[in-house]
């Protein structure tokens, strides 16, 4: 009975790794993206005065996960948009969202049931997009594990890694939002897949690529869909992060941040440019004192 279970998971499995993603799993992965950029704040301001930026904005969101893994295998950077179809269907979705009469369809793709659907569908585009990634970098790079693993986490949180230069198409700058400082769940478990993913392709991880894509996708597809119904910030992996971080690094992850935000009215930090301030107030004061005194001398 076990046997036959596991030969039907495997079944399932393969059969669920040939599934092709165009055009319904992409039409998901672009709809949930640019709806992402149109919560930026000003994206929507952005796209009237200049829907050029905004187009290309849209495009990052999009395809910047293959502009990145290019970048690090030494592609050209612009490959990906000979692909017309996906380019043409990205755009379509791009003016719907932002040009639709009375916000029609950002309405209904909005609506919680509805983007949960999409939300499910982009983590199985991006599952995806990171074992194509890792096996992509492993026919360049047999033993370069850590090239492996790269590529694969940009593969599936490039758009992410890229937001400060995305930023700077809308005319901001941010650098305190940089992802690699304040990881997002899709971030973090972009990393960790990637690694799981080269340890199989690298033939550590005994188990089908085929298994190993439709457990990781459940995985995604049901944390994704639970934080996005509830609104929450948390990651899964906040748990453990808080047992091993204090155990290898001596503190949680995080830590610098969290002192670095909040030490100027909870101590730390705060004494000291309190200190500072005294003297630089009580000279000003004496200062203020003797000019009184010679002006009292000369009158």
């Amino acid at each position: 009975m076990e046997l036959l279970s596991a030969l039907s998971l495997g079944e399932l499995a393969l059969s669920f790794s040939r599934v092709p993603l165009f055009p319904v799993f992409d039409l998901s992965y672009f709809i949930v993206s640019i709806l992402y950029l149109k919560y930026e704040p000003g994206a929507v301001e952005l796209s009237r005065r200049h829907p050029m930026a905004s187009w290309l904005c849209a495009m990052l969101h999009c395809f910047g996960s293959y502009i990145l893994a290019d970048l690090l295998l030494g592609e050209p950077l612009i490959d990906y948009f000979s692909n017309n179809s996906s380019i043409l269907l990205a755009s379509a979705v791009w003016y719907l969202i932002f040009f639709c009469p009375l916000d029609l369809f950002y309405k209904c793709v909005c609506f919680l049931p509805v983007k949960l659907i999409f939300v499910a569908m982009k983590e199985v585009v991006r599952v995806r997009k990171i074992a194509v990634g890792i096996h992509h970098a492993h026919h360049h790079y047999h033993h370069g594990w850590f090239v492996m693993i790269a590529t694969g986490w940009v593969k599936g949180s490039g758009v992410a890694l890229m937001s400060n230069f995305e930023q700077l198409l809308r005319g901001v700058w941010k650098p305190e939002t940089n992802e690699i400082l304040h990881m997002s769940f899709p971030t973090k478990a972009s990393l960790y897949g990637a690694i799981l993913f080269t340890l199989q392709q690298t033939r550590w991880l005994p188990v089908s690529k085929a298994t190993l894509i439709f457990i990781f996708t459940m995985f995604m597809v049901s944390c994704k869909v639970f934080l996005t119904a509830t609104h929450s910030h948390s990651t899964p992996f906040d748990a453990l992060e808080g047992y091993i971080c204090p155990v290898l690094f001596g503190a949680a992850c995080g830590g610098d941040h969290h002192h670095d935000n909040h030490g100027g009215s909870h101590g730390g930090g705060g004494p000291g440019p309190q200190h500072s301030a005294m003297p630089a107030k009580s000279k000003e004061e004496l200062s203020e004192g003797s000019r009184k005194k010679k002006t009292k001398k000369a009158d």
